[in-house]
């Protein structure tokens, strides 16, 4: 839509507020809310104005005031407030009017217009597959005296032995075993209806989904695909997405987490990421190579596997991302491709014979993940081995996971925590910074951000589990 068309729509559907919508440098969703009233044409181009110096990893106090600068392409009625429309916002300086280079949706709008400066394509499309838990209930805190976190799912192979399950009148007797969740019915999968109120939500929002089911994990694993669409406007959708998710959660009396790796013992959530590059119209990535892939897809496939260290950074960006990347449990841990095989780090889907459908699976990045910076890497990464003709060497068509340890040992395998994602994007993110892209503030700051906040802060504090081994040592 044109603002003109946004201001028809609020008029033809009565909207009272307008809320404004936009990313937090770590990825956390933030609004306000102004009347429909404030909202005019000339808002599209002023922006509105708030503290930039409250939000994390942002601007110091001493420089604080931001402008939020609303996209009217984004406009949708949200179907969760009374009401309201929502406007997904670019960040600026209000002095000198330039897009702020830590704001998130910048760094994927520059990766776009890179893209297109290089002539090898005019669009990226990106289709996410994200997985969550949905819980009963989930309790949880850390203080100078105790550290504790307490789950509850109807699902959950832990309640076989209980009389009365949180939320059920008696026991049902359908737990899901554990890891045979997927694609499980009702009435073991609880959590149908529910999956289809977001699909609808997101319908009702302009977000085109393609399936939802159930996940593997036994305790409430959920995943909804959304059509593959460029990167800036899918990166939008996903916030949409955890948005939704998170609101028809609460609608049913439940809890939503994008937590990679929230149930121990069982599997994590990722967000799988299809890729490919187009330009006027048509795939570069179908050819006749293997898996029907053309040397442009070859080439971003070992661009990818060269720079996946520094990209896990941003891809799988939490302590507990590294908790999911362990062998025997579906994750990628062995940075490979390979056709049609899911325990490789990149796979080669073989659902369609048609050009148009040609692309790669990004199995490594999780639904921690800020999408805009997790794209806008993988992008850069992908060009990077086209510009370079990185060749991905030879792929692994065998089950990774039940290879001898000598065949494994010249397979890359993926970083063990984010201490060592961080150092990797230390040493690896010349690659981030073409095109003004990254710059080294966003790198340095994203480095000192998630050091200082997640990695020493869960480094200091006592793990429950250590009670259990070493209270009585």
């Amino acid at each position: 839509m044109t603002p003109r068309e946004v201001l028809a729509l609020i008029r033809e559907r009565e909207i009272q507020a307008v809320d404004l919508r936009f990313m937090d440098f770590p990825g956390t969703q933030k609004h306000f809310t102004v009347p429909a009233q404030a909202l005019t044409e000339d808002s599209f181009d002023r922006g509105f104005g708030f503290d930039g110096s409250s939000l994390r990893g942002w601007q110091a106090i001493n420089e604080s005031d931001m402008l939020v600068v609303p996209e009217a392409e984004t406009a949708f009625v949200d179907p969760f407030m009374k009401q309201t429309l929502a406007l997904t916002c670019n960040i600026q300086d209000p002095i000198t009017r330039q897009d702020y280079a830590r704001d998130p949706r910048n760094v994927a709008r520059k990766a776009e217009a890179y893209m297109r400066s290089t002539a090898i394509a005019d669009e990226a499309c990106f289709g996410p597959e994200a997985e969550f838990f949905v819980f009963d209930s989930a309790t949880f805190d850390q203080n100078e005296h105790e550290g504790y976190y307490h789950l509850e799912s109807a699902e959950g192979q832990w309640n076989r032995g209980r009389q009365k399950p949180i939320g059920q009148e008696a026991n049902s007797g359908y737990s899901i075993r554990q890891r045979e969740g997927y694609l499980s019915t009702p009435p073991a999968d609880t959590l149908q209806e529910l999956r289809t109120d977001v699909m609808l939500a997101l319908q009702e929002c302009g977000v085109e989904v393609e399936a939802h089911h159930h996940e593997v994990a036994s305790s409430g694993q959920c995943e909804i695909d959304i059509k593959y669409g460029p990167l800036v406007r899918t990166a939008d959708a996903m916030l949409l997405y955890k948005y939704a998710v998170k609101n028809v959660a609460a609608r049913h009396g439940k809890t939503a987490t994008f937590m990679p790796k929230p149930v121990w013992n069982d599997n994590g959530s990722g967000m799988h990421l299809h890729f490919s590059l187009w330009r006027n119209g048509e795939s570069l990535f179908a050819g006749s190579g293997y898996g029907g892939l053309s040397d442009t897809a070859r080439f971003a496939i070992g661009g990818i596997l060269k720079h996946s260290g520094a990209l896990l950074a941003f891809c799988c960006p939490t302590t507990n991302s590294y908790k999911r990347l362990i062998p025997g449990f579906e994750a990628p841990i062995n940075l490979t491709y390979s056709y049609r095989n899911r325990s490789a780090a990149i796979r080669i889907p073989v659902h369609s014979p048609n050009p148009e459908d040609k692309r790669f699976e990004f199995r490594c990045p999780d639904s921690s993940s800020n999408p805009y910076l997790a794209m806008a890497a993988v992008l850069m990464a992908a060009l990077d081995g086209v510009q370079n003709r990185i060749d991905p060497g030879q792929p692994l068509d065998k089950d990774i996971y039940d290879l001898d340890p000598d065949e494994l040992d010249d397979v890359a395998r993926t970083p063990a925590s984010l201490e060592e994602s961080l150092q990797a994007l230390r040493d690896d993110h010349e690659f981030l910074l073409r095109g003004d892209v990254f710059t080294e503030d966003v790198i340095d700051t994203w480095i000192w951000y998630k050091t200082e906040h997640e990695v020493r802060a869960v480094r200091e504090r006592p793990h429950p589990y250590e009670f259990a081994l070493y209270y009585d040592i």
